[in-house]
């Protein structure tokens, strides 16, 4: 009887009036695999057994599934369970045979907490308090439904008010704590540190390396979309979210770079650049917030030397010397 008692203390998730309350036959085995409705899912047989637990305060009478262990206990205590009178419930009144019965009277609603629990402490060798406060029939109930709600596949919190008998999900949020390493994962899983990163595409011209000529020659090329920046540390580079096509960078137009994606020795990788609040911005806001990057770089030096002001001056300065002269079309 004790081992039925505890075991259905520590994983049914009742409270104690409910757990001395319990009648013979209060537990019905799932022979069959079954599937269940609207979710097309089959639940294996005798992967649970249902439990029937009394009128309680919050709920009527109802039904839930708990694990096999506490079925086989309690079928263990009810083979040997000394046949007893019927007695009336106190909450409803009604004669029943109860599960917990010892001498012709029911176990009492403080037996788990003054004599059970504290004969489990001592034998385990745990204080009967903790930093939560006093362990007590209460306790199993709240750690077993945190459980749940934490488990890898967990209950919903309207599962678990079904399943605490509570009347409604108010009071079953009380019980429904995230652990700690919970809260953990789920930190490491939003990303809040990776969000500043951007992978861009890299090519590596292997024939440079492979022939030395890494040290004379360009042998990294990263990808900006319109050109491609040659830049070994371009991950430094200030300018690298608003390139100001320094010396170091390679238009796509080139014959250059037609030559260069024209080789077969090419390897492409990508890499994360990690960026800053400026290019952040500039990433997710759009055309205003890249104006406003662009108009801070304006006078920040780029790889080669001159800063974007400079070589948007220089450019100017070639234009106004050299026009452009205009195409004439003649239809022949």
């Amino acid at each position: 009887m004790t081992r039925a008692l505890v075991i259905t203390w520590l994983f049914a998730g009742l409270r104690r009036n409910e757990i001395v309350r319990l009648r013979v036959g209060c537990i019905r085995w799932q022979k069959d695999a079954v599937t269940v409705p609207g979710t097309g899912d089959t639940l294996p047989a005798d992967a649970v057994c249902l439990l029937d637990v009394p009128v309680n305060k919050t709920s009527t009478a109802f039904t839930k599934p708990v694990d096999r262990i506490v079925g086989e206990a309690i079928a263990a205590w009810e083979k040997v369970r000394p046949q007893g009178a019927k007695l009336p419930d106190p909450k409803t009144g009604e004669l029943v045979d109860f599960l917990f019965l010892v001498r012709l009277t029911r176990v009492g609603i403080n037996y788990l907490n003054n004599t059970l629990i504290p004969a489990l402490c001592k034998k385990a060798g745990v204080p009967l308090a903790d930093v939560r406060g006093n362990i007590t029939s209460h306790r199993a109930r709240s750690t077993i439904a945190s459980q749940l709600y934490n488990a890898r596949e967990p209950m919903t919190l309207f599962e678990l008010q079904e399943w605490l008998g509570h009347s409604t999900p108010t009071a079953t949020q009380h019980y429904a704590k995230i652990t700690p390493l919970k809260i953990a994962k789920s930190y490491a899983d939003a990303g809040y540190f990776a969000r500043n990163l951007r992978a861009i595409e890299v090519l590596v011209d292997q024939d440079v390396v492979r022939t030395g000529r890494a040290a004379t020659e360009p042998w990294k090329f990263y990808d900006l979309g319109h050109g491609y920046c040659t830049y070994d540390f371009f991950e430094q580079c200030q300018h690298r979210m608003a390139c100001a096509k320094c010396d170091f960078y390679m238009p796509k137009e080139s014959t250059a770079t037609l030559l260069l994606e024209g080789k077969m020795h090419l390897l492409r990788l990508l890499q994360e650049i990690p960026l800053g609040e400026a290019e952040q911005a500039a990433v997710e806001d759009g055309v205003a917030a890249y104006e406003n990057l662009l108009l801070k770089l304006s006078d920040v030096p780029t790889p080669a030397g001159p800063t974007p002001r400079q070589i948007g001056a220089k450019l100017v300065h070639i234009t106004a010397v050299r026009p452009t002269i205009p195409k004439i079309l003649v239809d022949v």
